[in-house]
């Protein structure tokens, strides 16, 4: 795996509506996009480069030695801003690019090594993700929780919002508790693009279930294309989406990661 040849493409914004200014909060002491950076520095990744649209995080970047690239204020999500860098760069169709937001400050870099890995193995693949079981009741039926359910090959069906897959009768699951919940998966909002792919992307039109659910995976799968979901272990890490989760994060990020 040491040998695979990937980057790591962190799209920062600035604005955000439950949480303005988020990849430059401090987290023990350090931006949010810096412990973020920091991560992708520990990967087998051969380079980093942050995507922003805002010059106060462009200058924080610059000012720490970090690959910084100014990008449209307007792209509509992290993945098109991900898609100008590579074209701006002219990477070859073939590269592999993961994409990590620049919000999730604690994803272990095996995971990355291991997104890059899988898209390269699975050659009929055009994305790559990953996911985790769900363990407890809350998660399941939490809309802010992603789930995603699976093929034989570990090729996505369906990603949602909902409590997925939903166990219609409890008679049919022999000795299940009336408050249990069917084996069922946590979607990890990382992604592994081929460059091509990823260089197309912009030319797929959004889709009713994209706006529904606010999942922007879910026009690849309405356009057909075929995205890898690779499973990893149970893990509190977990993306910052409002303020409240920074309390959550920081002891992680002091007991489990090395400071920027």
């Amino acid at each position: 795996m040491n040998e695979l040849a990937y980057t790591i493409v962190i799209p920062a914004r600035y604005a955000s509506s439950r949480f303005p200014g988020k990849p430059l909060h401090l987290l023990n002491g350090k931006p949010m996009i810096l412990h973020t950076v920091a991560r992708a520095r520990e990967s087998a990744a051969e380079s980093v480069v942050v995507a922003t649209d805002d010059e106060r995080i462009f200058s924080v970047c610059a000012d720490a030695g970090v690959d910084v690239q100014m990008t449209d204020r307007e792209h509509p999500s992290g993945t098109d801003r991900i898609a100008e860098v590579a074209r701006s760069r002219h990477w070859q169709h073939d590269r592999l690019i993961v994409g990590l937001q620049g919000d999730e400050p604690a994803t272990p870099a095996h995971h990355l090594d291991m997104l890059a890995a899988n898209l390269e193995r699975v050659r009929d693949a055009d994305m790559a993700t990953l996911c985790m079981p769900i363990e407890d009741m809350q998660d399941y039926r939490d809309v802010n929780r992603v789930k995603v359910v699976r093929d034989s090959r570990d090729m996505a069906l369906y990603f949602s919002r909902a409590s997925i897959p939903v166990r219609r009768d409890l008679s049919t699951a022999a000795g299940a508790a009336v408050d249990s919940f069917p084996a069922s998966f946590l979607h990890i909002g990382l992604y592994a693009y081929r460059c091509g792919y990823l260089l197309n992307y912009h030319a797929l039109q959004a889709c009713a279930l994209e706006q529904e659910e606010q999942l922007e995976q879910l026009r690849v799968l309405f356009h057909g294309g075929r995205i890898h979901v690779g499973q990893v272990e149970p893990s509190r890490a977990r993306g910052i989406d409002h303020p409240d989760d920074v309390s959550v994060l920081e002891p992680v990020l002091a007991s489990h990661f090395q400071s920027p």
